[in-house]
């Protein structure tokens, strides 16, 4: 798209940290957390002690044996240092392929083969559990952020090595490489180059440009997400007070926010869910945001009312952006107080002008509509380039410049779009089970969770979690449910216990299966 093309000359991640230290050097970054690989800078670091240690861990890694061109994959425990390596690599012309840490190890060899014997970076704590008897054979070498093992090479024991000047790499040559969520199986390698990058920033740029006073931000967003490394851009080059948090624990969430008082906060839908109830909290940790950011996913109605509620600013804000990782954000919507009640939370907005474009496609020849969904396609210059290892299956999503989604919905005559289903998920003769699952929060405000699956004999079953995982009222429960589409008893489980992603979304088809799995052995 036109704007996105302009002057794009590639997100440049190798030296990300070293043009945000020239305009704002003393610029602080706070921590939740100790860095794995440099535990001795503590939790609140300058942007120019940030700048330094990237270039630090890239003398490392090169004086390791990584050259241009190489994969690394970085596998390792849960921490900010994810991302800073990542940057790392692209800075002496490497690869990084970022794989969760909640990833299961079964999951993680099998994209580390479809990497191409790659290297392995991760830490002595995840190599000692189910990867260390079978991963060193799938790997060119293992390197260690932290601890020490007989077969691999420590970073820690690299240090004061010469450094090395970046490399840059053409904005078409891969800079990143990331996993799908993996809701409906294996994840899928997703690979961005810098012109690819730097082309879904634009947008998400203009979005933060309204922005204007200089204000701390706070993100939780999964330290193996594309939309972490646009967020660190956006931010840092405008010189923004940074909090990054790696847990979304509400009672550590709270101590930080007091503490640091943001006047932003990005994270993912779920973890805004969790934040709820840092809305009922006295102290108002939410007292100072005016700008609430969400990643990617559409989010239930109550949050958001519970978010702008908690906000003590006169005019608060909540941003939605719609996208997926292969294509980043393709749709934005901002509400505001105002916003009714029963206003539909199936609606996510509007494409941005001149960056990208959204179409419905009918399924069956009738125009698309509420009660006759479409398949979203897409078209923006921040698709991937491919997905490694599988160049079919990412031609399978391609229809000419267009991008299929996986979604359903439809275009209202304005030409807002509106989310009903993943096209995995549609119940047949149910309608949007997503709508439903907006009204049952709305209606029960004890829900922390729903998920409403098929059932293969029957009407759907909705699964639920409560707050303080308290059983469900049964009496409220038939009351909230008396004017929806039929539905089984509800199944209550403990949130904890819900297979998720990276980004705490709920696998729904590894959950269906679970279901069915205890009743065949009920049965």
């Amino acid at each position: 798209m036109l704007l996105q093309t302009i002057a794009n000359r590639g997100i440049r991640l190798g030296t990300l940290f070293d043009r945000a230290a020239a305009r704002h050097p003393d610029n602080s970054i706070t921590l939740d957390h100790d860095l794995d690989v440099a535990p001795e800078l503590g939790r609140r670091l300058t942007v120019g002690a940030v700048a330094g240690l990237v270039a630090d861990l890239a003398a490392r890694l090169h004086a390791a044996g990584v050259r241009p061109g190489d994969r690394v994959v970085v596998h390792k425990s849960h921490n900010f240092d994810i991302t800073l390596s990542a940057c790392a690599l692209a800075r002496i012309g490497a690869v990084p392929v970022l794989l969760s840490p909640h990833l299961d190890a079964t999951t993680v060899l099998h994209l580390i083969r479809r990497a191409g014997r790659p290297y392995l970076l991760t830490d002595r704590a995840t190599l000692d559990g189910e990867l260390a008897d079978t991963v060193f054979p799938a790997v060119a070498g293992v390197l260690l952020a932290s601890g020490d093992h007989p077969s691999a090479t420590s970073l820690r024991a690299l240090t004061g090595v010469p450094s090395v000047p970046p490399i840059v790499m053409s904005p078409d040559h891969p800079t990143l490489v990331t996993h799908t969520s993996g809701t409906t199986g294996l994840p899928k390698l997703a690979v961005h180059t810098g012109r690819t990058l730097q082309a879904r920033y634009r947008p998400q740029a203009s979005v933060a440009a309204l922005v204007r006073r200089r204000c701390p931000v706070a993100i939780h967003v999964s330290f193996v997400h594309s939309r972490l490394f646009t967020a660190l851009a956006i931010t840092m080059l405008r010189g923004f007070p940074l909090l990054v948090l790696a847990d979304n624990d509400p009672d550590q969430a709270t101590d930080l926010f007091l503490t640091h008082r943001p006047g932003v906060l990005e994270t993912h839908p779920n973890s805004f869910l969790r934040w709820e109830r840092l809305a009922d909290d006295p102290r108002a940790p939410l007292a100072t945001v005016r700008y609430f950011s969400s990643t990617f996913d559409a989010i239930h109605p109550r949050t958001v009312r519970r978010m702008l509620g908690a906000s003590a600013h006169p005019k608060p804000v909540f941003g939605q952006l719609y996208g997926q990782s292969e294509v980043g954000p393709v749709a934005a919507r901002a509400f505001t107080r105002r916003r009714p009640e029963d206003a539909d939370g199936r609606c996510v907005g509007m494409p941005f002008p001149g960056m990208t474009d959204i179409r419905v496609v009918s399924r069956n020849g009738r125009p698309p509509t509420r009660d006759n969904p479409g398949y979203i396609e897409v078209r923006t210059d921040g698709r991937i380039v491919t997905y490694l290892g599988e160049q079919q299956r990412y031609e399978g999503q391609r229809h000419g410049s267009w991008w299929r989604m996986g979604d359903l919905g439809y275009r209202t005559r304005l030409g807002c779009l509106h989310l009903l289903d993943r096209e995995v998920d549609e119940i047949d003769g149910f309608g949007s089970t997503l709508a439903v699952e907006d009204t049952l929060f709305t209606r029960l405000d004890e829900l922390v969770e729903v998920i409403i699956l098929p059932a293969p004999d029957g009407p759907p079953v909705p699964v639920i979690c409560t707050s303080e995982d308290l059983p469900i009222d049964i009496d409220r429960w038939a009351g909230a449910v008396a004017t929806l589409p039929p539905m089984a008893r509800p199944v209550q489980r403990r949130l904890a216990d819900l297979p998720q992603t990276a980004t705490t979304k709920i696998k729904r088809l590894e959950l269906a299966r679970q279901l069915l799995d205890r009743d065949s052995a009920a049965g």
